[in-house]
Order: structure tokens, then C-alpha cells, then sequence
């Protein structure tokens, strides 16, 4: 069979979230990450069946529910460049605190936030790089003090 190239921007995983609201969820990443809307198809009565936004250099495909289905809501990691101010955008966007912005062991600032669909957004801007070793000795230094 023959191998065609993979939609432009999609990866070999490609996250996908099917929740109520996706319109909002739009929004929503348009407003805090910069989304761009690649795609949206709906139904006559405006349920989105199949939606693409893309971040960065990522595409995420957003979808609601069949009547009777179950959301599949997610995490979704995001390297921003400035994580505090895409955790106060978040905030504003109408997105819900689940850990403010802190320099985690491995080198990373995060935060995590919790959108109105139930998706998990987890806000990662590199500050430093950690070798394997350094990682190992900070993660056993951690261990102690527990």
C-alpha cells in the first residue's frame, strides 16, 4: 500500500478531545495559546462533529459528543513561552487553577489549569537544561525529604 504524507500539521499521535462545548473550547484556545482554527464542521442544528486547531507547531481535533456518548475530556501538554502569562490568560479565558506557576525539578516553570470542558492544560516554559544526572540527583534529593 502506498504511504501518503500525513495532513499538514498533524503528528503520527494527534491529540483529540470530545466534549460538550466545543465552540467555546475554540474560543478558548484561540484566546490563550493563539490557536488557530484550521477546521470546523457541524451539524445543521450546530453540534461540531470534526474541528482542528492548531498550536504552535501541533494540531489538536475537537469534537462533541454523540447524544447518549460519553466526553473524553484530556491533559494537553503546552511549551509556552512565558507560562505565567499564559496561566493568567487562562484564568481570564474562564479556566479554573489546578497549580500555579512554579520551577519544577527538571528545569520547566508550570502551572496547570483546568478549562469549562474538563480539559486539563499543563503550561510548560524550559528555564533550564537538566542532564540525566543532574535529574537523577534532584529526584533523589526530593525522595529524602519525603
Amino acid at each position: 500500500m502506498q504511504k501518503l504524507p500525513l495532513p499538514a500539521g498533524h503528528h503520527t499521535v494527534t491529540p483529540a478531545v470530545i466534549v460538550p462545548g466545543v465552540a467555546r473550547l475554540i474560543d478558548f484556545m484561540k484566546h490563550v495559546f493563539g490557536g488557530i482554527e484550521v477546521s470546523r464542521f457541524a451539524t445543521p442544528n450546530g453540534q461540531v462533529v470534526h474541528a482542528e486547531v492548531e498550536i504552535g507547531d501541533a494540531i489538536v481535533i475537537l469534537g462533541e459528543p454523540d447524544e447518549g456518548a460519553s466526553p473524553m475530556p484530556a491533559v494537553l501538554t503546552v511549551y509556552v513561552d512565558d507560562c505565567d502569562a499564559i496561566y493568567r490568560r487562562a484564568l481570564e479565558a474562564g479556566a479554573s487553577s489546578l497549580v500555579e506557576p512554579h520551577d519544577a525539578f527538571y528545569g520547566h516553570r508550570v502551572a496547570f489549569v483546568r478549562d469549562e470542558s474538563g480539559n486539563h492544560w499543563s503550561l510548560h516554559t524550559v528555564v533550564e537544561q537538566v542532564s540525566g544526572e543532574e535529574l537523577r540527583r534532584r529526584m533523589a534529593r526530593m525522595s529524602e525529604r519525603r
